[in-house]
């Protein structure tokens, strides 16, 4: 826009659509009403469920982060943090040019604390200084992997195994989610030849989460439910924590690919999982009966059930073991429900909330910037609302 603002999502979608096809065409190739499309074209509504935009975004022919003003394509910053590094430490060639032997390895003490680190950074959405931090963590693991002696080699893969899964989550909230898909890929392949045999289970859950964010909500039902039935976990409090995570995934998926029955289904069967574990941590998965409840106002929100979500989320109390950032993404549930109802006073007060506890994760979620715009798109633009809109770096309407 010439304004230097950012365009909405129907000025994209629009802007997208009339080089291809009439709105009723639209609406129809991606299974939406013609009137929500319209409403967001003209202007009348500035939010969509999470399932709508990836039906929208395929039509279109478009990556979703495209609709939502991310970028698709990778940035030139520095070439030693960020996106960028986490892709070339990725896709390095030293081990096939002979220079891998210039990076320094870990001991399995100290890659066991960096990455006990990584994840307390990446649940606190700290996700900018992990950029700075994986990069050389990625390398390092590699080469932990070649110089440990055959007793430690097991212990060496399972690190590197979970160094690259959090990359491949941090990605996700970068925008990067191809990436991330080769981050995992990664993962797999050495925990394969690591000594946990539950990792790879839990591996295969990052990648249907990873589906998930990428509007393939079919692969990744189906390889929750998958990993799900693949672990025998008899008496094994991790491994039906990790059981009844998958669960969570499939039922999330089931909800967004618009199974609400599936999706009911196996919420019932994650909860009464979660009634045998109580809160656990297991696998940087965090589990239990909070989680299923959070789970539950996710499915009713892409289903459009707000006032089902908003009486499952007073349900929750209101202080939780739950990690930081998995805390934020309910209560943004929770904001879209009550903007979705009406409710403007109470979707800027839980926003609120949400800055004042994790400002840096806010910073990086699309759904926040969403119901801010379209509350200040509404009559009623309390000052309380300008301020925030403007701590986002979001334009004045």
């Amino acid at each position: 826009m010439d304004d230097g603002t950012a365009p909405t999502i129907g000025q994209t979608i629009a802007r997208l659509r009339r080089k291809k096809m009439t709105q009723n065409d639209l609406a129809a190739a991606a299974g939406v009403s013609v009137d929500l499309v319209r409403k967001l074209e003209q202007g009348q509504r500035h939010t969509v469920s999470i399932a709508s935009l990836h039906r929208l975004a395929r039509a279109l022919d478009v990556d979703a982060g495209e609709l939502l003003g991310r970028p698709t394509s990778l940035p030139d910053p520095g070439p030693h943090s960020g996106a960028v590094a986490i892709r070339q430490a990725l896709t390095s060639v030293e081990d096939l040019i002979g220079d891998d032997e210039a990076v320094e390895a870990f001991t399995l003490d100290e890659g066991r604390r960096l990455v006990g680190y990584a994840w307390a950074g990446y649940w606190a959405g700290h996700y900018d200084a992990l950029g700075r931090l994986l990069p050389s963590a990625i390398a390092q693991a590699r080469a932990t992997t070649r110089a440990v002696s055959a007793a430690e080699r097991a212990d060496a893969h399972d690190l590197s195994a979970q160094i690259h899964q959090v990359a491949a989550c941090t990605l996700v909230h970068l925008g990067y989610g191809d990436i991330a898909h080769l981050a995992l890929r990664e993962a797999l392949s050495v925990a394969e030849l690591g000594g946990d045999p539950l990792r790879p289970a839990a591996l295969r859950g990052s990648v249907a989460w990873v589906l998930l964010t990428q509007g393939r909500y079919a692969e990744s039902h189906r390889l929750a439910s998958s990993a799900a039935l693949g672990i025998d976990f008899g008496d094994d409090v991790p491994a039906l924590t990790l059981h009844g995570s998958l669960l969570l995934n499939a039922a999330t998926a089931a909800g967004r690919g618009g199974q609400r029955g599936d999706a009911a289904a196996l919420l019932d069967e994650a909860g009464l999982v979660a009634d045998r574990t109580g809160y656990r941590s297991d696998y940087e998965v965090a589990f239990g009966p909070d989680q299923v409840r959070m789970q539950t106002v996710d499915v009713d929100v892409v289903t459009e059930e707000y006032e089902s979500a908003l009486a499952t989320a007073a349900d929750l109390p209101e202080e939780t073991s739950l990690p930081l950032a998995a805390r934020c993404r309910h209560l943004s549930d929770v904001a879209l429900s009550h903007t979705r109802l009406g409710h403007d006073g109470a979707a800027l007060d839980t926003l609120l909330r949400i800055e004042q506890a994790a400002p840096t994760w806010m910073s990086f979620q699309s759904q926040p910037r969403q119901i801010v715009g379209e509350l200040r798109h509404r009559a009623a633009n309390p000052p309380r609302l300008t301020a925030l809109a403007e701590r986002m770096g979001l334009a004045r309407v």
